[in-house]
């Protein structure tokens, strides 16, 4: 068996390594078609370095980009062929494919950037924080309370945007020597405000309950993911109601570790394909479309893991519950949101359409979720995060410009 698996590892490597050779020339290929970046154009670039099974961590900050891309010019500095192909697909900002350094080098050394935000904690960060005179900021894809919320890597970055108190007093309490009030500034969630993309379906009297699992993880302490535990049951009885549509949007990483998940996942996916089937009113949704938003307005309840979802749908205020991990060594911070929201446990989602009436005639537990997200996010008044992550982009472009120019003097 060991042996059937280490071959099935190392075909799925090869295939890997076979794509991302393609993908590398057709990326070179798609850009040699195109007018070479002009010198000295870009002043903030977003450093990806993932492949595109993580495209869903820049996506969601395309809108809040393009924004202030009119005074800051924006580039995607991309090193993955995968990623880079992917960034090109989406067409939402210019793209620069640098797989080598020395093509990074070569890229940096013909700009003028003066911001480098970065999106998640990818090893390869490290190649770009060794240009200095720039700032280095850590904007992340999500706010949550996971651990990774409050990796020491922090502290690898000149400033982090955070979203509110919530992630502030988190920083405060687990890093040392941090000083969280001078390097942190707070932005609320400007993703919120571009909440995109068009309903699948026709609303009618059915519940639309959205259930997105997050991926299984790359370690025990982060073994949030419900597919195997929760999400086939969970589905099935939603189906079987009858008055219930599903919005199923699983994490692209799901299956990616344990191929478990991915044939959990591909088993729900089959089961809405048959329901769907069966009763072409029921519009039930498999959802892998790059586009986030719609998914968590529209639903009238959501399930979620622990994960960033939990935190970009506690934003609107309307009734979620969160997914209870089966794990004994998965990592939930009860100090936050996770010590006072609606859990589903793994036994309860045999009932979930009784826990979905109860949460939804809940008024003090709605209640909660409006002073909770006022404690995550601030003010989330259409238009107010938005504002404040373009007045920080603008302050560090000043604050870059006053530092450059004391340098000047000094020298």
């Amino acid at each position: 068996m060991d042996l059937l698996i280490d071959a099935q590892k190392a075909y799925r490597l090869l295939r890997r390594a076979v794509a991302t050779r393609a993908a590398g020339a057709r990326v070179r290929r798609t850009l040699s078609e195109h007018r070479p970046h002009a010198q000295r154009r870009y002043r903030i670039a977003v450093y990806f370095a993932d492949t595109d099974v993580n495209l869903y961590q820049i996506r969601q900050w395309y809108r809040p980009l393009q924004a202030i891309a009119d005074r800051l010019p924006v580039v995607v500095i991309a090193r993955s062929p995968l990623g880079a192909e992917g960034l090109l697909r989406d067409g939402a900002l210019p793209v620069a494919f640098v797989p080598r350094v020395d093509d990074l080098e070569e890229f940096v050394d013909g700009q003028d950037i003066r911001i480098v935000l970065y999106v998640n904690q990818n090893t390869r960060n490290f190649q770009m924080f060794r240009y200095g005179q720039r700032w280095h900021v850590f904007i992340n894809h999500g706010e949550s309370d996971k651990i990774y919320m409050s990796s020491n890597q922090y502290k690898a970055y000149d400033f982090a945007l955070i979203a509110g108190e919530a992630a502030h007093d988190r920083l405060a309490d687990a890093l040392w020597d941090y000083d969280v009030d001078r390097r942190t500034l707070q932005i609320g969630r400007p993703q919120a405000d571009h909440f995109a993309g068009t309903v699948p379906y026709t609303p009618d009297d059915r519940t639309v309950v959205l259930y997105a699992p997050t991926w299984e993880g790359d370690r025990a302490s982060m073994s949030y993911g419900s597919v195997l535990s929760h999400g086939v049951t969970l589905v099935e009885q939603l189906l079987a109601t009858g008055r219930h549509r599903v919005i199923y949007r699983p994490h692209p990483r799901t299956g990616v570790i344990d191929d478990a998940y991915g044939y959990a996942s591909r088993r729900i996916v089959s089961m809405i394909e048959a329901a769907n089937a069966a009763d072409r009113g029921a519009q039930h949704v498999y959802d892998d479309g790059p586009e986030i938003g719609w998914q968590l307005v529209a639903a009238d309840v959501a399930i979620l893991d622990v994960s960033a979802m939990i935190y970009d749908r506690l934003a609107t205020g309307k009734p979620l519950m969160v997914t209870r991990p089966v794990s004994a060594e998965a990592e939930v911070d009860r100090t936050g949101y996770l010590s006072d929201c609606e859990w589903l446990s793994a036994e309860a989602a045999a009932d979930v359409a009784a826990e979905i009436d109860r949460v939804r005639a809940d008024d003090e537990a709605i209640a909660r979720l409006g002073r909770w997200s006022t404690r995550y996010f601030g003010d989330t008044t259409p238009g107010a995060a938005t504002a404040r992550f373009e007045a920080v982009i603008q302050w560090l472009a000043d604050a870059w410009e006053e530092q450059a120019a004391r340098d000047g003097a000094a020298s």
